[in-house]
C-alpha cells in the first residue's frame, strides 16, 4: 500500500509505473494535452447523441429506447425485477433530464441547463400513483435535484439568470417528504418500496438490501442542510446506524434483510450488488458532514473487506458470520471500488484491482455483469452490459490522483468500445449478451449522469478547479462545505489546491488528490491514536510467517510488510 499523504508525485509514479505502464509518463505534455482535447470532444458528442435522442423520442418520459426510438416510464420499474405493481396512469418524471442536469453544467452548457431547470420547475410533480424503489429514486431523482439546485445557486456559476427561486429545492423537499413513511418501521430501517402518492401500501414486502437502507445519507442529509429541517438526515442516519449495529462479530454485513424484524435474510456479502454503496456512503458522508462516527464505521468495515473479501487483486464474497468464501465472482458494480480506494488513499490496491477490471473489459470488449473467477468464464445468465459507469469512474479517480497517462489510454479504450458496440442511430443501447454483442432497447439514465460524465472529467477536469466536490453514487456532485461540518474531519481538510513537485515541473492537482487516510492521527477528543484504513494485520498475532503473503500492511506507514529470514513480519527495507 502507498503512504497516505507523504509520497511525492515522483515516488507515486516510480512505485506504480514499473509494474504496469506501457506508456512513459515522460512523453511530451503537448501530445497528451492534444489527446485529451480530442477525447473530450468525442465524449461530448457521445453525451449529446444520447441526450438529443432522448429529447426527440422519449422526453418527458423517463428513459429512451434507442432501437425503437421510443420511451419507457421506467422509474417505477427500477429494481422491480418481476415488474410487479406497475402503475396504470404514470407518464414519467423526466428521469433522464433530471439525471443530465449536472452533466450539462460540467460540459459547460449553461443555456440548456437553465432551460431544463425552468421546465422541471413548471411541469414536474411527484403527486403520482407510482410505486417506486426508495434507493433508486433517492440516488437518481432526489440526488439530481439537490445537486442541480446547489449548482444553480452557486454564486460563482450564475447558471440561471434571475428566474430561479429555489424551485428544484421545493421539488426535492416534496419528494423527501414522500420518502418519510418508508422509515416508519419498528427498526427504523426503511421499506424498499413506497408509493409516491399513498405511502407504504398494504402487504408491501419487508425485504430490502444493505445498499437500499444504508445509502440514503448523502442526498437526504444534503436536503436537511439546505432546508434546515433535520427530519430527512435523522431518518437516514437512524437507518444507517441501525444497519451497522446488525453487523457480525467480523464487522461484516449481509446482503438482504427484513426491515420489520431486523433479521438478515442473505448472509453472503461482498463489495458488489446489494452492498456496494453502503461502504461508499459511510466514507463520503464522513467527508461531507464531518461525522466522526461514520469514519469509525468505515474504518472497521474497510478492514473487514480487506481481511475477508480480498484475494490478491480480486474481491470474492464471504459469509458475514464466518468470513468463509461463498461466491468467487467479479461483478461490474464492483468496479467502483478502486475509485473509493483512491479517496481513502489506498492507491496501490486501487491500481491493482482496476487492472483486473480493465483486463476483463478488454477480453470481452465491454464489462460483463458477472464473471466467475473460479472458472474464468461468464455467468451463464448474466452476460449483459447496461452501459454501466463504474470502470470509467475508477479510471477517472486514478488518473486524477496520479496523472499517469496509462489511465487516459484506458478511457480511450472505453470510449471506442462504447462507440463501436453500443452507439445506434437513436442513441446508445445496452448490450444483452457480451459474447454476441446483441443489443437491448434501453438507454439507462445513468449513461448521461455517470458514464459520459466520468469519461468527460477524465479528459477535462476543469470543472473541479478551485472546487471540492463529493460525487454521489449516481455521479451527482455535492460541494464540500465547512458550514455543513459538525466538526471538521481531521482526516480530510478541504483545501482547494495543492502542488506536487516533480523533477521537472510542479503539477497542479485538485483536493481529491489529497489522500484522506493519514498514516495515523490523534482523535480530536480523546487523543488516542487511530490507525489508518490502509492497515491490514499480519495473519498471525505473534507476527510469525513463512511467506510475504502472511504479512499485512503497516498501520503507521501504509507500507507492505514482508517476511524476514528469521520468519517474522516487519518493515525490513526502505
Amino acid at each position: 500500500m502507498l503512504p497516505c499523504k507523504s509520497l511525492t508525485w515522483v515516488l507515486v509514479l516510480l512505485l506504480i509505473s514499473p509494474m504496469f505502464f506501457s506508456v512513459s509518463v515522460s512523453q511530451n505534455d503537448s501530445y497528451w494535452s492534444a489527446k485529451k482535447r480530442h477525447m473530450r470532444e468525442k465524449v461530448r458528442k457521445m453525451f449529446y447523441h444520447a441526450y438529443e435522442n432522448y429529447l426527440a423520442y422519449a422526453f418527458p418520459h423517463d428513459e429512451l429506447k434507442p432501437l425503437s426510438k421510443s420511451f419507457t416510464d421506467s422509474l417505477s420499474e427500477l429494481g422491480n425485477l418481476r415488474l410487479e405493481h406497475l402503475p396504470q396512469d404514470y407518464n414519467g418524471s423526466a428521469l433522464t433530464l433530471i439525471e443530465s442536469l449536472s452533466s450539462l453544467v460540467i460540459l459547460g452548457n449553461n443555456t440548456e441547463f437553465e432551460r431544463a431547470v425552468l421546465w422541471l420547475s413548471e411541469n414536474l410533480t411527484f403527486d403520482v400513483d407510482a410505486r417506486i424503489n426508495l434507493f433508486e429514486c433517492n440516488i437518481r431523482v432526489l440526488g439530481g435535484l439537490v445537486s442541480a439546485h446547489m449548482l444553480a445557486t452557486d454564486s460563482a456559476n450564475r447558471l440561471v439568470q434571475g428566474s430561479y427561486r429555489n424551485q428544484l429545492l421545493t421539488l426535492a423537499e416534496d419528494l423527501g417528504r414522500r420518502f418519510l413513511p418508508a422509515f416508519d418501521t419498528p427498526t427504523g430501517l426503511p421499506y424498499a418500496w413506497i408509493n409516491l402518492k399513498y405511502g407504504v401500501t398494504e402487504n408491501e414486502t419487508t425485504e430490502t438490501s444493505t445498499s437500499g437502507c444504508g445509502s440514503l445519507i448523502l442526498e437526504m442529509g444534503a436536503l436537511s442542510r439546505l432546508t434546515g429541517d433535520p427530519v430527512y438526515e435523522s431518518a437516514a442516519l437512524r437507518a444507517l446506524r441501525k444497519l451497522w449495529s446488525m453487523r457480525s462479530s467480523l464487522n461484516l454485513l449481509g446482503t438482504t434483510l427484513d426491515v420489520r424484524t431486523g433479521q438478515w435474510i442473505e448472509y453472503s456479502s461482498g463489495i458488489g450488488a446489494g452492498v456496494d454503496s453502503f461502504y461508499e456512503y459511510l466514507f463520503k458522508a464522513h467527508i461531507l458532514f464531518g461525522k466522526e462516527d461514520l469514519w469509525k464505521m468505515f474504518h472497521s468495515a474497510y478492514l473487514a473487506v480487506q481481511n475477508y473479501f480480498r484475494y490478491g487483486p480480486w474481491y470474492h464474497e464471504a459469509d458475514m458470520r464466518t468470513g468463509k468464501a461463498t461466491y468467487w465472482q467479479l461483478t461490474s458494480l464492483q468496479a467502483f471500488w478502486p475509485g473509493l480506494q483512491v479517496l481513502v488513499g489506498d492507491i496501490a490496491a486501487a491500481n491493482s484491482s482496476h487492472r483486473e477490471f480493465v483486463y476483463v473489459w478488454k477480453k470481452f470488449g465491454v464489462l460483463p455483469e458477472r464473471y466467475l473467477l473460479d472458472h474464468q468464464i461468464l455467468h451463464p445468465t448474466e452476460k449483459y452490459y447496461p452501459l454501466r459507469p463504474e470502470l470509467a469512474e475508477s479510471t477517472f479517480y486514478l488518473y486524477h490522483a496520479t496523472k499517469d497517462p496509462w489511465y487516459l489510454q484506458v478511457g480511450e479504450s472505453i470510449v471506442n468500445s462504447l462507440n463501436s458496440y453500443t452507439k445506434v442511430e437513436g442513441g446508445f443501447a445496452s448490450i444483452r449478451d457480451v459474447t454476441t454483442m446483441q443489443l437491448e432497447d434501453h438507454q439507462h439514465s445513468f449513461f448521461l449522469a455517470e458514464t459520459c460524465k466520468y469519461l468527460y472529467l477524465l479528459f477535462d477536469d476543469s470543472f473541479l478547479v478551485d472546487r471540492n466536490y463529493i460525487f454521489t453514487t449516481e455521479g451527482h456532485p455535492l460541494p464540500v462545505l465547512s458550514s455543513w461540518h459538525e466538526r471538521l474531519p481531521e482526516a480530510y481538510i478541504p483545501t482547494n489546491w495543492t502542488f506536487f513537485k516533480s523533477e521537472k515541473q510542479r503539477r497542479r492537482a485538485s483536493a481529491m488528490t489529497l489522500q484522506v487516510c493519514p498514516a495515523s492521527f490523534n482523535s480530536r477528543h480523546d487523543k488516542q491514536r487511530v490507525e489508518s484504513a490502509c492497515h491490514i494485520p499480519d495473519t498471525r498475532t505473534d507476527h510469525k510467517c513463512f511467506t510475504d503473503e502472511e504479512c499485512g500492511v503497516d498501520s503507521t506507514s501504509c507500507r507492505r510488510r514482508s517476511c524476514s529470514m528469521a520468519g517474522f513480519c516487519g518493515l525490513w527495507s526502505i
